[in-house]
């Protein structure tokens, strides 16, 4: 329930700025705090998304084993490829800061062909979405109309420093029609946490933040 929200929430914030990278670089200056927002939430979604995606993936190879281990390994490893995007995006981002608009724009113009491990896997980000979905399909574990939802998942762009166009938001709104209700109707036939679990997932939680807190020192 929460990547797919979180990606949408992403893809609709940074909506106001044109889509290549020039422009993304631009506002990151004018607007640094709605843009570090937008691809946070963005980063964020797309790495909870492996929950998700087992969890279909589970729901499919039920009925359906391969096109669960195929769709499930294609979209992982998207998954994979855009979280590594999101790390060029925010030394990108710091380099706004250092070297300014035009100096950014220029170091990320100088280096955006190069090739690397993922240059080889790009597919994967677009294709993988259309196999899960087939494969939801062919086993049951989602509807013909929430399978059609999840492929357009696989018409979101790829790459770095994109911005938001037309397909962004039919892809992440697709999702969220997809996989929320799933979410929702998991969450109803899941048993009620008890009160042991609740005083045992507070500490937890809290030692968690701590060491997220203490992970930022370095």
């Amino acid at each position: 329930m929460v990547g797919p929200v979180l990606l949408l929430v992403g893809t609709l914030l940074r909506s106001p700025f044109n889509f290549f990278f020039p422009d993304q670089l631009r506002a990151v200056v004018e607007h640094p705090d709605l843009m570090r927002a937008a691809y946070t939430a963005f980063l964020a979604g797309n790495v909870v998304m492996w929950a998700a995606v087992a969890f279909l993936v589970q729901r499919i190879g039920a009925k359906n084993p391969r096109w669960a281990a195929w769709g499930g390994m294609l979209v992982t490893i998207g998954l994979f490829e855009r979280t590594f995007h999101a790390g060029v995006d925010q030394a990108a981002f710091s380099a706004t800061r250092q070297l300014g608009v035009d100096g950014a724009t220029e170091l990320v113009a100088k280096g955006y062909g190069e090739l690397h491990l993922f240059s080889f896997l790009s597919f994967t980000i677009m294709f993988g979405w259309f196999v899960l979905a087939f494969g939801a399909y062919r086993s049951g574990a989602l509807g013909k109309i929430r399978s059609v939802a999840l492929a357009t998942m696989g018409l979101l762009p790829l790459g770095v420093l994109k911005g938001t166009e037309v397909m962004s938001i039919v892809g992440t709104a697709g999702l969220c029609l997809a996989l929320v209700p799933l979410g929702i109707q998991v969450l109803r036939e899941l048993p009620r946490p008890t009160r042991k679990n609740v005083l045992t997932a507070v500490p937890v939680a809290l030692g968690l933040g701590a060491l997220a807190v203490l992970s930022t020192l370095g």
